[in-house]
């Protein structure tokens, strides 16, 4: 049976446990299901708690201990630190860096499933700030896992410019997921998700080369397509 992205993304948005769920089913049903090995031990989890001087928020340590070892469904465009790379700025849990270096996203040290907050790499360090990025940790893993399917090398892929019908187009034929990431909008279909940057952009990922095929014929436009 088809993976329901828009129903179990709903889910996920109040339900740390329904997160998990997410990404499981995601990963089984887009990528390789998760095996035990695809996470660290909560051993070296402890390891690393010592080594940084802090408690790690216990979603933080679920999710590493879940998929911290599977840079197919992390890593792809940005990247998740490995326990080794994880670092705190200003009270702030490093978790993940842009893949240029531009900018970095992290986890507030209060709470079970805290606040992730993003900050930009600018000229003067002095402006440099974390900001609000999604309310919870557990929901930036599961707008993590779907950016990084955009990215994912032999996949169906598509992106191009935005023109000023898609939005429309995307509200009429597909599911909007409620992420509410900064910047972007989530939509989902059979087989397809669909990610808006900004008014500007569009990044595709299908299942299926028909579905990709479907996309395209749908919301018209020059994509440009990788698969």
């Amino acid at each position: 049976m088809t993976f329901d992205v828009a129903g179990e993304a709903a889910r996920a948005v109040h339900d740390r446990s329904a997160a998990w769920r997410f990404i499981e089913g995601f990963a089984a049903s887009w990528a390789d299901p998760l095996e035990p090995q695809d996470g660290w031990t909560r051993r070296e989890l402890a390891e690393t708690e010592d080594r940084l001087g802090v408690r790690l928020p216990e979603a933080v340590k679920e999710a590493l201990s879940l998929f911290g070892k599977r840079p197919d469904l992390t890593s792809n465009q940005d990247r998740l630190l490995v326990l080794s790379e994880l670092r705190v700025e200003d009270g702030v849990l490093v978790f993940r860096d842009e893949n240029q270096s531009v900018a970095a996203w992290g986890a507030s040290l209060d709470g079970e499933d805290p606040e992730v907050l993003m900050k930009l790499d600018l000229v003067d360090r002095r402006e440099e700030r974390w900001d609000a990025w999604l309310p919870r940790f557990s929901l930036a893993c599961v707008e993590m896992v779907l950016s990084e399917a955009l990215f994912r090398d032999g996949a169906e892929t598509a992106d191009r410019e935005m023109s000023g019908v898609d939005t429309s187009l995307l509200h009429d034929r597909f599911a909007t997921l409620t992420l509410r990431s900064p910047g972007t909008r989530w939509f989902a279909g059979d087989d397809v998700i669909v990610r808006e940057d900004a008014d500007e952009w569009l990044w595709a990922r299908a299942r299926t080369p028909e579905a990709l095929d479907l996309l395209i014929e749908q919301v018209p436009g020059d994509w440009t397509t990788e698969c």
